[in-house]
């Protein structure tokens, strides 16, 4: 029989953020108050754009689906880690595994490639205004939603497949709060080149590529503002783009850190702390980020508040 077909183990053991007991209600209370403001947040986001008539943009269209991608990448790992805070097995079947890391991979491969359309938005918005409606029409924006959809999916696939080709031996145990990529590389007792291959070959494909693009937008971007002859004009500009910036720098910033680096020097603790950033709490401050610092979300929420 070919061994790398099956895994002996039926189930992983998730040890968590910490194995300290003194530390289980506080970590509790604190990613529970994290979730519910991430969930509310998002939601919000979501339930204000399609609420409001003049939200209604590619701009706006492209948010609420990243806000929708923020909700499902946070409810991948977070319920099933505050369950297991105060579980004495703290269980995850060897299916359940698979299907986190797939559905994982995928939101997160989904926000890479959103965060990519919606730099692409900006630059046609500052460096093609005129032209913005007749370019990005409603079915564009549809096509590249789905485009998103179909890409994280593959990419998911990709990545899950090759993980349930690793052999699992004597030790099921987890060092993570999740079925991350790298914890269970490190604990399988089979070869893992041709899954880090992948993670710096396809993944790198897939992560840079975007990241690329967010740069190429954003180079067209600055000269198109340093041309505006007014200070006033530039600042008004270039600030529509300051809350993806900081999403951008937040998110690529995290993620390059705990995947594209030698196996050999994954460390698992500074990987749970990093892997906290960009899966609890990145998407939390989202919903602030665009809302803080957008006029037009802000204007909305004054004019649903005195619908109320």
């Amino acid at each position: 029989m070919d061994n790398s077909s099956w895994t002996s183990v039926s189930h992983f053991v998730l040890l968590g953020i910490s194995t300290n007991p003194v530390e289980q209600i506080p970590l509790f209370l604190l990613f529970l108050l994290m979730y519910i403001i991430n969930i509310s947040g998002n939601f919000f986001i979501i339930t204000l754009i399609i609420s409001t008539s003049h939200l209604h943009t590619p701009m706006y269209i492209f948010l609420s689906n990243l806000a929708l991608a923020d909700i499902c990448f946070t409810s991948t790992t977070v319920p099933k880690m505050l369950q297991n805070i105060f579980s004495s097995t703290k269980v995850i079947s060897y299916v359940g595994c698979l299907a986190q890391t797939y559905f994982f991979i995928c939101f997160a491969a989904m926000e890479n490639f959103l965060l990519a359309v919606m730099a692409y938005d900006r630059y046609i918005a500052i460096c093609h205004p005129l032209r913005y409606s007749s370019i990005l029409t409603g079915m564009l924006c549809a096509q590249m939603v789905a485009l998103c959809h179909v890409l994280s999916h593959l990419h998911a696939l990709l990545h899950t497949f090759l993980m349930g080709r690793l052999i699992f031996c004597a030790d099921n145990r987890i060092p993570h709060f999740f079925c991350d990529l790298y914890p269970l590389m490190k604990i399988s007792c089979s070869s893992t080149q041709l899954n880090t291959l992948m993670i710096h070959t396809e993944g790198v494909i897939v992560i840079n590529g975007a990241l690329a693009f967010i740069i190429a937008s954003y180079a067209f971007i600055i000269s198109a503002v340093l041309r505006i002859p007014s200070a006033n004009g530039k600042w008004r500009s270039f600030s529509t783009c300051g809350s993806h910036l900081t999403v951008v720098a937040i998110f690529y910033g995290t993620l390059t850190w705990v995947y594209f680096r030698p196996l050999s020097s994954y460390s698992v603790v500074t990987g749970r702390i990093v892997t906290v950033m960009y899966t609890v709490v990145t998407p939390m401050l989202n919903p602030f980020i665009y809302s803080l610092r957008n006029g037009d979300i802000r204007e909305a929420f004054r004019k649903w508040v005195r619908r109320l």
